[in-house]
Order: C-alpha cells, then sequence, then structure tokens
C-alpha cells in the first residue's frame, strides 16, 4: 500500500506509555487492529493510525505524511520512559472483503475489509466509493491536523475512542464534547450534482458559510457541515449538495 509507513514501539513501558496519550484502550490490541489517535491538548486531532501487537512491540501503522511528525511527537512524550520508536521497512497492504489468514479486519466498519503487514500484495478495490458508503475519514482530507475533531470526525462511531480506559492527552476536551454538548458541526453524507475540488467552501442558498466539500465518489460526498446550515439545497463551485 502506497502512502504508508510503519513505526515500531518496543522497551517495558510502551503499553503504558502509548494508553497514556492515544483516543482508544490498548487492552483491544488482544482483539486484533485498533484505531486510534494522538490528539493535542486542546483535543484537535494531529494523526491517526492503526496499531497491532508484535511480539513484544507494538507496530503503528500511519499515513506516510505524517510519520515523521509522529515520531517527534512520541518521542518528545517519552522522558524517561523505556520506549524505543523506530522506523521499519514493513509496507502494509489491504483488500476488500472477509480477512483471510494472516490478516486483520479494518477494526472501522466491516466493509472496509483487511490489512496485512507480512508482505502479501494488496487487493484492488474502490476505496473512494467505499468510505463514501460508509463515511469514513482519511488522513490529509477529512482529517486535518491541529483542526478536526475526533467527535466530529466520526471516531466514536467508527471505534476511535474509548470513553471508559482513563486520561490521555486532549481527553478532558473530547470527554466534554461527549457529554456535555450537542454537536454542531461535524462530518456528514452529502448527494451531490455536479463536482468541484476537495476543499471547496460549501454555502447556503443565500451565501451563508455551510462548511466544506471532500471525497467525492457516485454521486454522493462526504462533507464538513455546520448542522443548523445544513436544512436544504446547497453549493459547492458549480455543484449541488443536499445533506443526506
Amino acid at each position: 500500500m502506497d502512502g504508508r509507513s510503519v513505526l515500531r514501539i518496543s522497551g517495558k513501558d510502551r503499553t503504558d506509555f502509548l494508553q497514556g496519550l492515544t483516543t482508544n484502550d490498548l487492552s483491544r490490541l488482544s482483539d486484533g487492529l485498533v484505531w486510534t489517535a494522538i490528539l493535542t491538548p486542546q483535543g484537535k486531532y494531529l494523526a491517526d493510525f492503526f496499531m497491532i501487537s508484535d511480539g513484544d512491540t507494538v507496530l503503528i501503522d500511519v499515513a506516510e505524511l505524517l510519520a515523521s511528525s509522529l515520531a517527534q511527537r512520541l518521542s518528545m512524550y517519552k522522558l524517561r520512559a523505556d520506549v524505543q520508536i523506530a522506523t521499519t521497512d514493513i509496507h502494509p497492504s489491504r483488500g476488500p472483503g472477509p480477512a483471510p489468514d494472516g490478516t486483520y479486519p479494518d477494526p472501522r466498519h466491516p466493509k472496509m475489509g483487511w490489512r496485512a503487514y507480512d508482505g502479501r500484495p494488496d487487493v484492488a478495490a474502490d476505496w473512494d466509493a467505499l468510505r463514501v458508503a460508509h463515511m469514513i475519514p482519511e488522513t490529509g482530507i477529512e482529517l486535518i491536523p491541529n483542526e478536526s475533531y475526533p467527535l466530529e470526525t466520526a471516531f466514536e462511531r467508527l471505534h476511535g475512542v474509548d470513553f471508559k480506559k482513563g486520561c490521555y492527552v486532549g481527553q478532558e476536551v473530547t470527554a466534554r464534547m461527549k457529554h456535555k454538548t450537542e454537536l454542531k458541526k461535524g462530518l456528514a453524507q452529502v448527494a451531490i450534482t455536479g463536482s468541484a475540488p476537495v476543499g471547496t467552501p460549501i454555502t447556503t442558498p443565500d451565501g451563508k458559510p455551510a462548511g466544506t466539500l471532500y471525497t467525492q465518489s457516485g454521486g454522493k460526498a462526504l462533507a464538513y457541515l455546520r448542522f443548523d446550515r445544513a436544512t436544504s439545497d446547497m453549493r459547492a463551485g458549480d455543484a449541488t449538495l443536499r445533506r443526506l
């Protein structure tokens, strides 16, 4: 799979170290892949990644564009913990459908198929169509470092955050958004007629800002919307949108 890197986290403190930094519960590693994220202290997204146990280490499967910054962020928090962070030459692969032997079901949604770390080739699929159909954000597109919030970008629905695990960086803001407020903005699926570049602003019929258009496929798209303004047809460049 192009565009992915794998980091290896080792050392006797690796589990406690990662547990205190990531949005998900590392006890889930016993079940297979875990999808999680690391946040700023203000609760904003920095990077999302998959984790998998590999003997006495944890592998982190992350978008290549964020691998260096993630390694630097982890190193910043390491302090005196017995934790080592190393790059690897492992190339993740993926495919649609049920997980074959030696692979791991994608924990976000059954329709996202499987992932593997044993050198097998990718199996082709229309991943954008699958993501749009099941509202699954992608690193660097719908998930924007220092801007996105996990609960506004479907982390709870996609099993990427645990509200019982205890403290982690950004946990207080995330918990407050969960328990004390109603989300007024977030990722949504829209019907689209026409097309527009990813990142095109969305406006209401009277020109008010309503959000941003992202991945498009098969007459549908993912958009980040202000829900109170997404009540009728909207525009994004030359395209017409309607929230589904």
